[in-house]
């Protein structure tokens, strides 16, 4: 496969598209990347990158000279495109556009271009080309937020807050909207030192809500997810802007007060079981592993195994 165009090609292509002259052809599917071969006059020559499963990636991004294109020349350009890609056998289109090149959105839907999703300044497009129904994959289904149950174990108290911003105040543990690439562990931490001012260790992963057509999640699915925390800090500072109050309370009161969330009740009775019996009878813990994907790793929350059955290399 030949390699990728650098920085240096990419304008040199973009010289030839502004400049008279001859096209420069196309790579097809024995090179990274491919140009429409033979423009139409006054077009652009829109590149774009292969992937693995048969679709062409086109990033506008990356096309600093499109800045100086109308949208009817931009539109011209990508119908000639597709019809190659077309030919070629693609499957499918994806076209990313900034949010400052947003005239070419509708010349892309006006030949079938879809939305699939936008980030903060940008949004994707897709066309599919293969037959039949499209079998792209939809973006992200799922919002996940996460809740960090602060359980001292010398005195007994879990922290708990009351939402400044809701009809009903009802004790809660502390918590909110997992980041983009941030370990859920590590969201409960953060949620938890910004709302009530406390620092805490991540310990566990104690349950998991799965909840659908969620209004509070844009009418998408929700996972809501409970992580057990050590605290390393007790002096309350809460933030006045989230909560109306917030308080070390006894894990037996929690668990028997009604003035409390149905999931918040029902997590207090299983932190009092694992208090009485064993923290490992509720526990999941975690352990980073290599992905397939190399430099990668990813996280894996299950019950403790058994030293062993860690190292076991055969079934007995």
């Amino acid at each position: 496969m030949r390699p990728l165009l650098s920085w240096a090609g990419w304008r040199a292509v973009l010289a030839r598209t502004y400049s008279p002259g001859p096209s420069a052809g196309y790579r097809g599917a024995s090179g990274a990347q491919g140009y429409v071969r033979n423009p139409p006059v006054g077009t652009c020559d829109l590149q774009g990158e292969l992937d693995r499963f048969g679709g062409i990636s086109v990033r506008l991004a990356r096309l600093d000279a499109l800045d100086r294109l109308d949208a009817a020349a931009f539109q011209k350009g990508l119908q000639a495109a597709v019809q190659q890609w077309r030919s070629e056998g693609r499957i499918a289109v994806w076209l990313h556009i900034p949010i400052l090149q947003s005239r070419f959105i509708a010349p892309a839907a006006s030949l079938g271009f879809c939305f699939h999703h936008a980030e903060s300044d940008s949004s994707t497009l897709t066309l599919w080309l293969g037959e039949g129904p499209s079998r792209l994959p939809g973006y992200a289904s799922h919002q996940v937020g996460v809740a960090g149950a602060v359980f001292d174990e010398s005195t007994r108290k879990i922290l708990v807050v009351q939402d400044r911003n809701k009809l009903k105040n009802m004790w809660k543990f502390p918590g909110g909207l997992s980041e983009p690439g941030e370990d859920i562990g590590d969201t409960a931490v953060r949620e938890v030192f910004e709302e009530t001012g406390i620092k805490s260790e991540f310990r566990s992963l104690l349950s998991i809500r799965q909840q659908h057509t969620n209004p509070g999640a844009f009418g998408k699915s929700d996972m809501y997810i409970v992580c057990r925390l050590k605290p390393y800090s007790f002096t309350i500072n809460f933030c006045q802007h989230e909560c109306l109050r917030c308080e070390w309370m006894d894990l037996n009161d929690l668990a028997k007060t009604e003035n409390t969330t149905p999931i918040t009740s029902r997590v207090a009775r299983l932190l009092l079981y694992g208090y009485r019996e064993g923290f490992d009878k509720i526990d999941l813990t975690v352990e980073e592993l290599p992905a397939v994907h190399t430099g990668l790793f990813y996280k894996l929350y299950h019950k403790e195994l058994p030293d062993n059955y860690k190292t076991m290399k055969g079934i007995y």
